[in-house]
């Protein structure tokens, strides 16, 4: 009776949400008890609601109610403990539907927290004491819990099956391995775990070194994706400061225009003026003179007039008409016409410009405006004259890469190459540059297989590493065209340009070093203009090849 009372105890005073006695006691409205920490973090997940619960009876509260240590509660949780009152195991301790229950327990059974490859039974830690105490169990060997412990025992021989059969690729017992499987080819099964694990960690690490290429390449991606927007960025800005200067130009031009204008419409006003007010002065004296001339013609006595007549004062010059310029009304028109001819040329001249902008935006390499002194080659026997004979150079190859016997393909292997120490190899970019120098005129075809970038580069390239200064195209050192499965792609300064049109498993590069031309071709019946730079090659060119895993290429001999 006092052991079920004291388990009476136990449940009264045990925390519904820990399911553990009951630390710092709260009552909450609706009577029922938590630990202060256990309530307020249920009641923190409510806060979103705005609705708190009881986690036992449901009743809901609103607002959140104020929590209050209950302090005759745990001064009689104290006593209770002094009298022998301990913490019954908590449900969790309890085995589920998806736990592995200990084979021991009476009752309700408690989790398995090890299983026993040869007793081939599952132990709570109450029960799994004699294994860690007994000699009798020190060979057994222990596993994390396991519902499958079956599936170690033979059918056939009820015999645990220690063996592996390589022939029939399955796990047998020792009795299996002298019958039915008698003259297969059987290891124990620790010896095929092992081999099986070298291959594991062999597969891993190949994971793990793909993990850290596609890594490699994601920050590369990132990296240009910023390079693209600062360069654009600045662009972006350069621009509006030109376009707001012209902008300013044009209006200071239009203001001088118009001063010019209002100015000489102020003297031309002034001189017509001045020539209306003379003739107005020249109608009033006229006109006095007409009025005497009226009077004087009508005296009746004749001495009188003939008197009068010697009297008159004589008329003043008269202003000659051709002395009043009379402009026609369009004086001004000649200005509008030479500014609408202004901005006619500005239109044309901003039209044939913005083609070579939109071009630059579209390919930064392309400068139209430095055409190269020699004619790029259109025939095949055109590019057969300018072809040349280049081989690969081992001394720049990375280890990953094997070379052919000629020196002239290339091809990606997952293992390193016992190649001599060198400063000019590449240390992590699987490339390799050619070991001829190139100036002049030069044409060369590459047959791929797989993913490959053909690219040209100077000698003093970076070589160690895996930065952006090492990499074909990622620098100002390098060009390169990245030819993938289903599309090209042109590098340069970290600046990549798409490229449409179908793939093709050979590319011809043409350069013309003087000329600071570099063009890249799809080779198939015809040649089809993939890529034009124009440029200004400041220093002796190598043609290179970046080789990606699965991949190869080889500098063909054009014929």
């Amino acid at each position: 009776m006092a052991q079920q009372g004291n388990q009476l105890d136990r449940v009264k005073f045990c925390c519904s949400i820990c399911l553990d006695l009951l630390k710092d006691p709260v009552t909450i409205p609706c009577g029922h008890s938590y630990c202060m920490d256990c309530i307020k973090s249920f009641w923190d997940g409510e806060d979103q609601k705005g609705i708190y619960s009881c986690p036992q009876c449901r009743k809901t509260f609103i607002p959140r109610p104020v929590l209050e240590k209950s302090t005759m509660f745990a001064d009689l949780l104290e006593e209770l403990k002094k009298t022998g009152l301990q913490a019954a195991p908590a449900d969790h301790c309890y085995a589920g539907p998806e736990d592995v229950a200990c084979d021991f327990c009476s009752g309700r059974k408690l989790k398995a927290i090890k299983s026993c490859l040869i007793c081939l039974a599952s132990y709570c830690e109450k029960h799994l004491q004699p294994h860690y105490e007994s000699p009798a169990f020190k060979k057994h060997q222990l596993v994390e819990p396991s519902k499958n412990l079956q599936q170690n025992i033979c059918s056939r021989h009820d015999e645990v099956m220690k063996m592996f059969c390589r022939t029939d690729q399955k796990c047998i017992c020792y009795l299996c391995s002298v019958d039915e499987h008698k003259g297969h080819d059987t290891v124990s099964a620790a010896a095929e775990r092992t081999e099986r694990q070298r291959e594991l960690e062999v597969s891993r690490q190949e994971i793990q070194q793909r993990i850290q290429d596609r890594e490699k390449d994601v920050k590369l991606l990132q990296q240009e994706v910023e390079a693209i927007n600062h360069s654009a960025d600045t662009t972006v800005e350069d621009s509006e400061k030109i376009f707001t200067q012209l902008i300013h130009l044009i209006q200071k031009r239009s203001s001088d225009v118009k001063q010019q204008i209002r100015s000489q419409q102020e003297t031309e006003v002034r001189r017509v003026k001045e020539l209306q007010e003379k003739l107005e002065q020249e109608i009033t004296e006229l006109k006095r003179r007409d009025a005497e001339l009226k009077q004087l013609s009508h005296t009746e006595d004749h001495t009188q007039f003939l008197h009068n007549y010697p009297s008159l004062s004589a008329l003043s010059e008269s202003t000659h008409s051709s002395s009043i310029n009379i402009r026609p009304l369009t004086h001004f028109e000649d200005v509008t016409a030479a500014v609408s001819e202004l901005r006619d040329k500005l239109q044309d001249i901003l039209t044939d410009r913005w083609t070579n902008i939109s071009l630059a935006v579209t390919d930064p390499d392309v400068l139209l405006s430095q055409p190269g002194p020699g004619p790029e080659p259109k025939s095949r026997d055109g590019f057969l004259r300018c072809s040349c004979e280049i081989t690969l150079d081992p001394n720049t190859a990375n280890t990953l890469l094997l070379l052919s016997e000629e020196n002239r393909k290339v091809t990606f292997i997952d293992q390193h190459q016992s190649y001599s120490s060198h400063p000019d190899r590449f240390t992590d970019w699987r490339q390799v540059l050619s070991r001829e120098s190139l100036t002049g005129r030069c044409y060369w075809e590459v047959e791929m297989r797989g993913d490959v970038s053909v690219a040209v580069a100077y000698k003093n390239i970076s070589r160690a590493g895996f930065g952006n200064e090492c990499g074909f195209g990622y620098n100002d050192k390098s060009w390169s065209l990245y030819c993938y499965q289903n599309s090209f792609e042109f590098y340069y300064n970290k600046i990549s340009t798409s490229i449409s049109g179908p793939r093709s498993s050979r590319v011809g590069v043409y350069l013309d070093h003087r000329a600071g031309i570099l063009s890249f071709y799809r080779v198939s019946e015809t040649r089809t203009l993939l890529h034009r730079v124009q440029t200004t090659f400041t220093q002796p060119l190598y043609a290179g090849l970046l080789i990606w895993p699965g991949s190869s290429a080889e500098l063909c001999k054009v014929k």
